[in-house]
């Protein structure tokens, strides 16, 4: 339950900016956070959902001026859910309550987002400190994005990153299967799967303050990523997956069926009935696999055509000529005809 009543629409504000942060036990951190996204974005509205947090969390949270909200279901995937089914905005952005992200970028990212009339801009890591980006999670993220890149495009440098701001109709239109920390793969998949215009900046990133522990598992959660990521590829790219399934038996059977096919070229006589079997059945196989991914490739195909079509339901991103973003952070108020459609 909220601490304190949502803000209402202001007519003269229509705009509305949401400041999202998941958190699970950053006491010795979420305050700051807070502090600085208000200083930063002072027109903007500061949401902290606390995720089953067994320290301060919530309490300091609401001290420092945020609405304090609760999620029971473990996992930053189940948190993000909540926030994007519960908050009505107009532009998110979305940040992790560990104080390691820089709220002086945030009327950038933003003024970005409307400038270019994007669905999402992504806050890249750029780390001064070697101990704010552990050597193991530099390389998965390489691994990650370089992974994505290859399957899905190459349009993103730092796909895991927690520093994102979202138009509304790219909000309204995720679903957010994701439970945990594979929800910055999802969120870039979907971006690239209806091919929505993008962007990325740059943004300083710091080390974790005294008293702060990752929730980061460098092996777990690099496992979860990776699952995530394969079944997305096997959901959004089914043809080339049981393509690949496909070549794979293929080749085993034909391995298998060659010393049998020059055997009987010579002597006339199949004298190897169980290879011969077993070749024919995985030949079967890889056949099966091949039709399986055809067919899954045209309700995909429609499965996108309806998500796209989702996604164009909702008002686009605002016009940079009707909302500006000032040094403070404040969205414009637009001329009237260019006020959106609520």
């Amino acid at each position: 339950m909220a601490d304190r009543t949502e803000p209402q629409p202001d007519a003269s504000e229509p705009y509305r900016l949401a400041v999202l942060v998941p958190c699970y036990n950053e006491e010795p951190t979420v305050g700051t956070v807070v502090k600085h996204f208000r200083d930063a974005l002072p027109g903007a509205t500061i949401y902290v959902y606390d995720n089953n947090s067994t320290d301060g969390t919530a309490a300091v949270a609401r001290a420092a001026g945020a609405i304090v909200r609760h999620e029971p279901l473990p996992g930053k995937g189940n948190v993000v859910r909540r926030m994007f089914a519960d908050i009505e905005a107009d532009i998110y952005l979305l940040v992790d309550g560990d104080a390691t992200y820089d709220a002086a970028s945030a009327p950038a990212m933003v003024d970005k987002l409307l400038t270019e009339q994007l669905d999402m801009v992504v806050g890249c890591r750029v780390d001064s400190d070697s101990g704010a980006y552990r050597a193991g999670h530099r390389f998965g993220n390489a691994l990650f994005t370089g992974a994505v890149a290859k399957l899905f495009g190459n349009r993103f440098t730092d796909i895991l990153s927690g520093y994102r701001v979202f138009s509304r109709r790219f909000v309204k239109s995720f679903p957010a299967l994701a439970k945990g920390f594979e929800i910055e793969t999802e969120l870039t998949v979907h971006a690239l799967e209806l091919r929505m215009p993008i962007g990325e900046m740059s943004t300083p990133y710091g080390v974790r303050p005294a008293g702060s522990q990752s929730k980061l598992s460098t092996f777990r959660d690099g496992f979860r990523i990776l699952a995530v990521l394969l079944g997305l590829f096997k959901d959004e790219r089914p043809l080339q997956c049981f393509g690949i399934a496909f070549g794979v038996l293929a080749c085993g059977s034909l391995a298998l069926a060659a010393p049998i096919v020059h055997t009987y070229l010579q002597t006339g006589l199949v004298p190897r009935f169980p290879s011969a079997i077993l070749a024919t059945g995985v030949m079967l196989l890889a056949f099966l696999s091949l039709t399986c991914g055809v067919i899954l490739d045209t309700v995909t195909h429609g499965r996108r055509e309806m998500k796209r079509l989702s996604y164009l339901a909702i008002p686009g991103p605002i016009h940079r000529d009707a909302a500006a973003v000032g040094d403070n952070g404040h969205v414009a108020a637009p001329t009237a005809a260019a006020t959106p459609r609520r």
